[in-house]
C-alpha cells in the first residue's frame, strides 16, 4: 500500500525523508500520531520512531469504533496517515518525543475519512481553491489557569488576581505564560504577543495567521501544549468558555482573510472601511448564517453562559468598524495585505477544524450569492434596548445549544460545510449533552427554591 508519501521509485518523498532525518538527528524516541474526534479532543496513537518509515509508506491502523463520532463496531478499521509537514519535538519530554498531525483514511475504500474533522476542513479550503482564494486565518484563544487541590484535581480557584495587562506581582501566572511561549517556539510556533486578560486568572497567547489548515493544527497544539506546561506548574489550564460565572469567559477571536493571486482580496483603498466587495459579501455570509454558526463555534451548553450581554461577548449579529459589542470587527490594518475580519463569537472549546471549515463555507457562501453587508454599527450595541435593536434589524445568536442545534437542523450551507456525516453524529453528540443539561438540577437551583417552596 503506498500513498503520496511514497516517491515513484518505492521509496520516501523528500519531506517524509526529512522527517526521519530528523527523529534521527533530535533522538526522537516516540511518535505521537495525533487527530481529532468531532468534538475536538485530541487523540493520539503512541507508536516507537523505529515505525516512522512504516507510518509514512502503510499508515498505523486504530479502531474508529471508539472514536467519538466516526463509525460503528462494524465499520471500526481506520488508517492514519501522517502530515509530514506537522512533525515537531513535544516540549516536555526532553526532546524525545515528537507529534505528526494525521489524516484518516476509511480502509474500506482507501479514501479519507468523510467523518475526519481535518478532511472536513480541507474540504472547505478546496471550495476556496476553486474560487481562485486561499483562506488565512488567526486565532485568539484564551485560557484560565486554575489551582489544584491535594489530589490534583481541577479548582477554579485563580492563579493570580491580576486584570487585563497588569504585569507582576498581581500577574503571577506570568512565568508560566514564558514557558509556554518557549514550548510553542521550540514547535515552530511564531509567537506575536501575551498578556493577562481581563478576569482574574485569564490568559491570552497569540501566535501568527497561517493557512486555514495550520491554523487549526495550531489550535489543537496549542491546547495540549498549554495543559501540559501548566500541569508542570501545579495549575490547571482550562478553555472551558465559562468556568466561573459574573466575569467575563474566553473567547477564541478568529481572524480571517482571503487572498488572490497573491493579493488581499479582502483590501480596497477606494472603499470607506478598505474592505472590497468580496469582504462585504464574505462577512455577510457570516451574518446570514451566524445562528446555525454558533452550534459549530460555540458547542457545549456553557459556551452560552459566555454569550450574554454584559460580559463584552459579542451576542448581537451586526458588525462594526469601530466597537467590540459586534459579532465581527473589521480591525485596523497598517498595511493592505493585513485587511481582515475578525469573528468574535467562537470560543476555545470548538472543534478549529470544524469551525473554521463551516466560517469559511458561510464567508463564500455570502460570495457567492451576492450579498451585501449591512451598515456597520458605531455605537455600543450594549447600550441599545430592544426596540433599537429592532430599529437597526439587529438579531442575536441563540440563548442557548438547544436553540443553536435547531438552527443548524435548518441550515443547509453550515450543515454541507460540515458534510452528512459529521452533521448527524454531531447533532447526535450536542442533542444528547444539551438533554443531558436540561434534566440536570444545578446548584443555584437549590440554594434558590429547596427551601423556598
Amino acid at each position: 500500500m503506498t500513498d503520496e508519501h511514497t516517491a515513484p521509485d518505492g521509496g520516501l518523498t523528500d519531506e517524509a525523508q526529512a522527517v526521519l532525518d530528523e527523529i534521527e538527528e533530535k533522538g526522537v524516541d516516540f511518535l505521537r500520531l495525533q487527530f481529532t474526534d468531532i468534538l475536538g479532543t485530541v487523540k493520539n496513537v503512541a507508536v516507537p520512531a523505529s515505525q516512522a518509515e512504516k507510518a509514512f509508506t502503510e499508515g498505523i491502523y486504530f479502531d474508529g469504533s471508539s472514536i467519538e463520532g466516526f463509525v460503528r463496531i462494524q465499520e471500526s478499521d481506520m488508517r492514519l496517515k501522517p502530515d509530514p509537514a506537522t512533525f515537531a519535538v513535544l516540549p516536555w519530554r526532553d526532546g524525545r518525543s515528537a507529534r505528526l498531525m494525521c489524516d484518516v483514511i476509511d480502509t474500506s475504500t482507501g479514501e479519507p475519512f468523510e467523518g475526519d474533522p481535518r478532511y472536513v476542513l480541507k474540504q472547505a479550503i478546496a471550495r476556496a481553491e476553486e474560487m481562485g482564494y486561499e483562506v488565512n486565518a488567526a486565532p485568539e484563544p484564551e485560557f484560565f489557569l486554575f489551582e489544584e487541590d491535594e489530589e490534583g484535581r481541577a479548582t477554579t480557584k485563580t492563579a493570580d488576581h491580576g486584570g487585563y495587562f497588569d504585569v507582576a506581582p498581581k500577574d503571577l501566572a506570568s512565568d508560566v505564560r514564558r514557558d509556554i511561549i518557549y514550548g510553542l517556539e521550540s514547535m515552530g510556533f511564531e509567537m506575536e504577543a501575551s498578556h493577562h486578560e481581563v478576569a482574574e486568572g485569564q490568559h491570552e497567547i497569540n501566535f501568527k495567521y497561517d493557512d486555514a489548515l495550520s491554523t487549526a493544527d495550531n489550535v489543537a497544539t496549542f491546547r495540549m501544549v498549554v495543559r501540559a506546561i501548566a500541569a508542570q506548574h501545579d495549575l490547571h489550564a482550562t478553555f472551558m468558555p465559562k468556568p466561573i460565572p459574573r466575569i467575563n469567559g474566553s473567547g477564541m477571536h478568529t481572524h480571517i482573510s482571503l487572498f488572490k493571486d497573491g493579493e488581499n482580496a479582502f483590501h480596497d483603498d477606494d472603499d470607506e472601511f478598505n474592505l472590497s466587495s468580496t469582504a462585504h459579501s464574505f462577512l455577510a455570509g457570516i451574518l446570514e448564517h451566524a445562528e446555525a454558526l454558533a452550534a459549530v463555534t460555540n458547542p457545549t451548553v456553557n459556551s452560552y453562559k459566555r454569550l450574554v450581554p454584559g460580559y463584552e461577548a459579542p451576542v448581537y449579529v451586526a458588525w462594526s468598524d469601530r466597537n467590540r459589542s459586534a459579532l465581527i470587527r473589521k480591525p485596523a490594518a497598517r498595511v493592505p495585505a493585513a485587511s481582515r475580519i475578525e469573528a468574535r463569537f467562537p470560543d476555545p472549546s470548538c472543534n478549529p477544524y470544524l469551525a473554521l471549515a463551516a466560517l469559511i463555507h458561510a464567508g463564500l457562501d455570502g460570495i457567492e450569492e451576492g450579498l451585501d453587508a449591512p451598515d456597520p454599527i458605531r455605537e455600543n450595541i450594549y447600550e441599545f434596548d430592544e426596540a433599537k435593536r429592532e430599529e437597526y434589524g439587529i438579531t442575536t445568536l441563540p440563548s442557548n445549544l438547544g436553540e443553536a442545534l435547531d438552527a443548524l437542523e435548518a441550515d443547509e450551507v453550515v450543515q454541507s460545510a460540515l458534510g452528512d456525516h459529521v452533521t448527524e453524529k454531531f447533532i447526535e453528540a450536542k442533542t444528547h449533552e444539551y438533554d443531558e443539561f436540561r434534566v440536570d438540577v444545578s446548584q443555584w437551583e437549590l440554594d434558590q427554591y429547596l427551601e423556598k417552596f
